[in-house]
This record gives structure tokens, C-alpha cells and sequence, in this order.
């Protein structure tokens, strides 16, 4: 299916599903007039019976009435219920066709994260913040996965283990976009009126966790004595035995009680959050229960901690509706001091209660994990199945078509109508490729658009090109430099630190090869010192042990690839016609043969000397 087709049936789905929420909308309205005829119709009726018939015939249509209206209440909130779906879906919908148009005001939510300066390269290649490739792929519900997401994207030592782990699992998602779609669904119905499941409250509550004091001896202790106390107090009512006996009973157990408070705590909120927190995931949890997971291993190796015959999560979530069913028993003040008059019923709903904690702090946290990761994994298969075009990369110790080879490299933040594609390749370990060209000519494009695609590489994602084979690197850009008023630091000072670091992570033996992006080398100085210090910086970088792409305006910079083997010259044209200038963004061996800076500052009126 190619994208425009694709394209063609989300907007087709998103249409049915105006129809059906149309009449879904219609049936409500309908419903609510119903339940209104229900009750002043029965009511009357009712009224009616009481003062014509009296008895039998007013309290049968009594009756009638309140199950009518009762009937008449339950299938109006199943119909509101499904136009709560049908409108979520709708929104899935929605985002995803916003997603493969890049039409950012439609596209959901704001950026969850803003970049990290700091960063060896989030800044530079726009990895986060409002316009970003997170924002783009971000599908997750909770913050945790929209999170990890963005440490696949960003991690600046990835594994290669994880990039193959994380592939075969994105392989298997991206035609599984039902499974997607519906996770995405149940998490945001668990969600309610917030965007963001909360679930950070479950886990801090999970990893706070600590094993109570044993209540087992104590619950002996009451039930030994629990049957004693029950027979004086039959004997007492059939009036066989002394009052006296029953009411000291009475004041043992309250005493009793008393002591061991602080073990029982509050087991009845505790207990109420803890089925209220499961209830919210259990569409989630049940979904990946009964999936099938034929044909697809990986994900299935990675569900089994939802698939553990004694731990699933329906197997928990049930015991702890039992649990706060017990503990919800305190509501009712008479009831609640009966049972614990007779029975330790406080003590062995604490005794439980502690018992299903140990089990959920053992099993809930890997749970929330594969939830977690589902979410990031999903976001990167939902790139795939949006762009068809898309293919998983080969990342390799040992790549066959040397350190970095890709056919029809595109930028994947610029509309399919705009963007153009470029083969490229960098062979040999030490290898820089200096580009050169004119004003907007593309180079800075070029450069991230190497650096968006190694980052979705190395998440595990699909790529924005025709084919891609590239080594483990560790990325490191300098292309965003901005100075800093308050901290005293001047442009030229924050590219000259910047550049030290890249250095620096270069010399590390330790660590995995560099890839390097360096956008106009030590533009904030003067033409002379700039040559003398971007000739001695490429000369550094030269045949060491990383690869890397280097823009300049230099074009004097281009003679180093006579004296350096390692160094290879691209660059990008531009044309002239008229007054207009022209640019094809395709990239071009050698350096750049025209400038056109003079011919941009005459274009707009700016005085030209010559």
C-alpha cells in the first residue's frame, strides 16, 4: 500500500466514523427522552393508581416505572460509552493523518519534553520540543513511555543489541496497526479526563513498598479464639450463658485490635486505590492477555510477564477487587464492629492486603514495562506504517558497504512535497566528508537530515530512505550554537567549548566510533583566524576513529582533501535565472564552483560594491 492510498483510507474511516457518531448522537438524544418519559410518564401513572386504585396496581406500576427507568439509564450509558470510543478513535484517526501530513496544529498534545542544550545532540537535530521528531512519533499515553521514546532517540551510547532487540519488535508491530491503535484506546479510556495516564502514583507506590510486619501470628491468635467468642455468644442470646463472659470477649478483641493498629494501618484506602489503579488498566492489560501472538515471537517473548499463569494481571486485579470488597465492609459502622467483634476480620484483610503488596511489588513494575515500552515501540512502528516508504536500517559492527551507506536520505520533519533525497556514503574508518555551497543552498538540511536518520536508526526505527547500512557510532553535533548574555558567553566561546567536548568524545578509546556534525566551523570569529582554526580542527578530525560531515563557507577549506586522503568534498549548487535563484538540494561531488551571498544582498536592495 503506498502512502497516498494509505492516506486516502484514514480519511475514509474518519468519515464513517462522523456517520456513525451521528447517529450514535441521535440515539443518545433519544434515550434521554426515554428516561424522561420514564419517570413523569410512570410518575404520573403511578400518581394516578394511588388515588384511583390504590394498593396492588399503584405499587406494580411503581415497580415498572423505576425498572423502566433503571433499563432506560443503563442502555443511554451504553450508548455514551460507545460515542466516548467512537470519539476517541476518531482522534487516533485524526492524529494519525496529522502525523502523515505533518500539519503540526492538528497534530495532538503539546511537546512533552524541551530540548537539552547540553546534549551531545538533541538541540541540534530537533529531537525534542514543539517541531520535533519526538512530537511527531510520540503516540504514548503515559509519560513513562512517551519518556523512554525519548532516551531510544537520544541515547548517546546505544547498544547494539538493544537496536537489533528493539527492530525485530518494531518489524513485527508496524502491519499490527489494530493492536496499536487499540492500545492506545484502552490506555486513554484508563486515563479518563486527563491526557497523561498517571501512573507514576502506582509505581512510587510499588517501589516504596516495604514488607510489613507478619500479621500471621495474630491472625491465629484471633481465629483460635474467634469460635469461643462466636459460642458464648450464642449461649448468651439463647441465655445459657453469663453476659459478663461476652462483653470481657468483646473488650479483649478491642484491645487487641488496638494494639496491632499500626500494623493494620489504613488497609481500607490503601486497598480502594489499589483496585481503582488496577480497574483504570485493565482494558490495557487484558488486551495483551488475549492477543494472539501467532507470527509475531519477539513480542510475545516480550509480553510473558503478562502471560505467567499466576501472574496475570486479571488473576491480581481480581484478587484486589476481593481485597477492597473486604476492606470496603468498614463503610457500614454496625456491620463492620459485629465482624470484628467475632472475627479478626480487620486483621486478616490487613494479612491479605500485605500478601497481594509483596506479590504486585514483585510482578506490577514489570507489567507497567512492557506497557511502557509497547508504547515507545508502537510509536516507532507507527512511523513505518504511516510512511510505507520507510525501511528498518542494518546497523552492524561491521557493515558491508563501509561505515555509512544510504540511498535516497531524506529529512523526515519536511513534507514528502518539499523534501528531496540524496545517496551518500562515508567508507573508511577517519573519513570526512567537508560540504560546501551557497546560501540555503541545503547544507545545515543535510546535515540533520544524516543525524535524524542515525538517531531513528539507533532507536530501532524505521529510516526515511530507499536503504541505509551504517556502524554503531556515538552521535555528537555542533550545530545549534547560541551564546549566553547572562552567563557571560559569547557565541564564539560557547562554539569553541562545544567543539572541545566533540573532541574529547572523539579521543574516547573506550566508547564506540564518533559520528560528527559540525554546521559552519567557527562562523562567530574573523575570515583569517576562522581558516587558521577550521584547518587545524579538520585536521584533528581527520583519519581518527569516527566519521563525520562538515558545512563551511570556506571554499579554501576545500584544498585540505589534496594533502588528506580522508578527506572527500561534497557540495550543493545553485542556479541563476533572471533575478530568481534556484536551488535542486541534490548533493554534488567536489567543492562548491559559485557563491551567492553578493547576489542575495543585491536581490534584496542592499548596496553591492562591483
Amino acid at each position: 500500500m503506498t502512502k497516498s492510498s494509505r492516506q486516502h483510507a484514514l480519511q475514509h474511516q474518519i468519515n464513517r466514523l462522523d456517520c456513525r457518531l451521528a447517529r450514535l448522537q441521535s440515539e443518545s438524544n433519544r434515550w434521554s427522552w426515554i428516561r424522561l418519559a420514564a419517570v413523569f410518564g410512570g410518575g404520573l401513572a403511578s400518581a394516578a393508581l394511588f388515588f384511583v386504585a390504590g394498593g396492588v396496581l399503584f405499587w406494580a406500576m411503581l415497580i415498572i416505572t423505576l425498572l423502566a427507568f433503571g433499563g432506560a439509564v443503563f442502555a443511554h450509558r451504553q450508548i455514551n460509552a460507545a460515542i466516548d470510543r467512537h470519539q476517541i478513535w476518531r482522534r487516533i484517526k485524526q492524529a494519525q493523518l496529522a502525523r502523515m501530513t505533518l500539519d503540526w496544529a492538528a497534530i495532538p498534545g503539546r511537546a512533552r519534553f524541551a530540548p537539552r542544550a547540553e546534549h551531545p545532540f538533541e538541540a541540534d537535530l530537533d529531537l525534542a520540543g514543539e517541531v520535533s521528531l519526538h512530537r511527531l512519533l510520540d503516540v504514548a499515553v503515559s509519560h513513562e513511555g512517551s519518556a523512554l521514546l525519548r532516551n531510544w532517540l537520544t541515547d548517546p551510547a546505544p547498544n547494539l543489541a538493544d537496536i537489533t532487540r528493539r527492530q525485530q519488535l518494531v518489524q513485527e508491530l508496524i502491519p499490527r496497526s489494530l493492536f496499536r491503535d487499540r492500545l492506545i484506546l484502552n490506555a486513554t479510556l484508563a486515563s479518563g479526563t486527563r491526557r497523561l495516564f498517571e501512573s507514576h502514583r502506582l509505581t512510587a507506590w510499588l517501589e516504596q513498598y516495604r514488607p510489613a510486619p507478619s500479621l500471621r501470628g495474630w491472625l491465629l491468635l484471633f481465629g483460635g479464639l474467634a469460635p469461643v467468642n462466636v459460642l458464648l455468644l450464642a449461649l448468651n442470646l439463647a441465655g445459657l450463658a453469663n453476659p459478663a463472659w461476652n462483653v470481657w470477649f468483646v473488650l479483649y478483641f478491642g484491645g487487641l485490635l488496638l494494639l496491632n493498629s499500626r500494623h493494620i494501618g489504613d488497609t481500607f484506602s490503601e486497598a480502594v486505590y489499589l483496585q481503582a489503579t488496577l480497574a483504570q488498566l485493565s482494558a490495557v492489560f487484558q488486551q495483551l492477555e488475549g492477543f494472539s501472538y501467532r507470527n509475531a515471537p519477539h513480542l510475545k517473548k516480550l509480553c510473558v510477564p503478562l502471560l505467567s499463569a499466576q501472574q496475570r494481571p486479571s488473576r491480581q486485579m481480581a484478587r484486589a477487587g476481593r481485597i477492597a470488597f473486604a476492606a470496603g465492609l468498614r463503610q457500614n459502622p454496625v456491620l463492620w464492629l459485629l465482624l470484628n467483634a467475632v472475627l479478626p476480620w480487620d486483621v486478616w484483610v490487613a494479612h491479605r492486603l500485605n500478601h497481594h503488596k509483596a506479590k504486585l511489588a514483585g510482578c506490577a513494575p514489570d507489567w507497567m514495562q512492557v506497557w511502557f515500552e509497547l508504547e515507545a515501540l508502537g510509536a516507532l512502528a507507527n512511523l513505518g506504517w504511516l510512511n510505507p516508504h520507510y525501511t528498518l536500517p542494518r546497523v552492524s559492527a561491521r557493515p558491508s558497504r563501509g561505515m555509512f551507506w544510504a540511498d535516497e536520505l531524506g529529512h523526515p520533519l519536511l513534507p514528502d512535497e518539499y523534501r528531496v533525497c540524496n545517496t551518500f556514503a562515508l567508507a573508511q574508518p577517519g573519513d570526512v566528508a567537508l560540504i560546501t555551497g551557497s546560501n540555503m543552498a541545503g547544507k545545515s538540511t543535510f546535515l540533520r537530515t544524516v543525524g535524524l536518520n542515525l538517531a531513528l536508526a539507533f532507536a530501532g526505527g524505521p529510516v526515511c530512505a530507499a536503504q541505509m547500512e551504517t556502524g554503531l557510532f556515538r552521535l555528537f553535533t555542533s550545530i545549534k550554537v547560541t551564546d549566553s548574555v547572562t552567563n557571560g558567553i559569547s557565541y564564539f566561546y560557547a562554539e569553541v567549548k562545544r567543539l572541545r567536548a566533540l573532541l574529547a568524545a572523539l579521543h574516547n578509546e573506550q566508547a564506540a566510533p564518533l559520528f560528527f556534525l559540525i554546521d559552519e566551523i567557527f562562523r562567530g570569529t574573523n575570515n583569517r583566524e576562522r581558516f587558521i582554526g577550521s584547518r587545524a580542527y579538520i585536521r584533528a578530525l581527520a583519519g581518527r576513529r569516527g566519521v563525520g560531515l562538515i558545512s563551511t563557507h570556506d571554499l579554501e577549506l576545500a584544498k585540505l582533501a589534496d594533502e588528506l586522503p580522508a578527506i572527500h568534498n561534497y557540495h550543493f549548487k545553485d542556479d541563476v535565472s533572471g533575478d530568481r535563484m534556484t536551488f535542486d538540494y541534490r548533493l554534488q561531488p567536489g567543492p562548491c564552483p559559485t557563491t551567492n551571498a553578493l547576489k542575495i544582498m543585491a536581490r534584496e536592495g542592499l548596496p553591492v560594491d562591483g
